[in-house]
């Protein structure tokens, strides 16, 4: 396939607090024709996460940065479109890490095939992909068990709902926290959470003490600051904690003081974990079956946003910092 063009979005600068519009540019390039075996994928729809804020920075986390004037990376699902590879055919759906273009080649082992018959096939980028495992490896990590209480900030994202589903499944009662009445709304009617509060109607740990009047076992974090601090309060002896995500201090120039009560963690003897999906991999399996069944057999609904066209993916990726999506943020390519 000769003179293939692809449109891909690349960083141009290092954003400053909030990422705008000016820190991206769309670029279009021309693929070399296809080597022998390596696979030709057409991508149908990309993921924009949050974690990928810090890879925007110039210093070292548990992922390498983004460099300036590369195209970005991260998860996809495409179809194969050429092949010169015994492991790929024409027509197989796949997933990989290269999202933000449109048209890639790579090698077989950069690829995943997928089920394609679970639609829409962008559940494999939330419910079924990365953010779904890193909800069940949370719950998982903390020995999520029924009876608990739990707390999960965040509760309307790609991570949030997933958890709170999945706690529910395990005879959990769960309570959730997102940033509008509507989301609120299908938390409590769409995914089955016990209680559900709008954290921006008042203080958190007011709105949770009313939900947990007995207080919490485990608190799913995806959020931090305030929300912490206020499960920090309401955690039990013996409680949990999640430490998935921080969003509300992605953006911060200057990382703010902890929570005030971080004694909390010594009082009550609190456990705090810390989880990075990339350290289950060698579960996926388990959790793919797992899932994957509740998901076929309507168990578990997937939510999600979608956005169509590439040249939208970075609006689309700092909406995720103003709350503009339902579950999973996804591009349409």
């Amino acid at each position: 396939m000769l003179n293939l063009t692809s449109r891909e979005i690349r960083l141009a600068s290092r954003p400053t607090g909030v990422p705008t519009a000016s820190n991206f540019t769309l670029a279009e390039t021309t693929l070399e024709p296809l080597q022998d075996g390596h696979v030709l994928v057409r991508n149908l729809f990309m993921s924009v996460d949050p974690y990928m804020r810090g890879r925007m920075n110039d210093r070292k986390s548990y992922v390498p940065p983004f460099e300036i004037g590369k195209v970005l990376e991260g998860g996809a699902v495409g179809e194969v479109i050429e092949s010169r590879s015994s492991n790929f055919k024409v027509g197989d759906a796949v997933t990989s890490r290269y999202g933000w273009r449109e048209v890639f080649m790579t090698e077989p082992k950069e690829l995943n095939r997928v089920d394609s018959s679970a639609q829409p096939l962008s559940v494999y980028l939330g419910t079924l992909g990365m953010t779904g495992m890193t909800a069940w490896a949370g719950l998982s990590m903390a020995a999520v068990k029924a009876g608990d209480v739990i707390y999960i900030s965040g509760a309307a994202g790609a991570v949030g709902n997933v958890a709170g589903q999945l706690a529910k499944l395990r005879g959990c009662r769960v309570i959730g926290s997102a940033g509008s009445d509507e989301k609120v709304k299908r938390l409590l009617e769409e995914c089955g959470f016990d209680a559900a509060f709008n954290y921006k109607s008042g203080p958190v740990l007011d709105q949770l003490n009313k939900a947990a009047p007995e207080g919490i076992d485990v608190y799913f974090d995806n959020v931090g600051g305030d929300s912490l601090q206020a499960a920090l309060s309401a955690l039990r002896i013996h409680g949990r904690i999640i430490a998935c995500g921080g969003i509300a201090g992605y953006n911060e120039e200057k990382p703010k003081p902890g929570p005030s009560n971080l004694f909390n963690m010594t009082t009550k003897r609190l456990t705090m974990k810390g989880l990075i999906v990339g350290d289950w991999l060698e579960r996926r399996c388990e959790f793919e079956k797992e899932v994957g069944t509740l998901y076929q057999s309507g168990k578990i609904k997937s939510m999600e946003t979608v956005v169509e066209g590439i040249d939208q993916a970075p609006e689309a990726f700092i909406g995720l910092f103003d709350g503009k999506n339902v579950g999973k943020m996804v591009v349409k390519l």
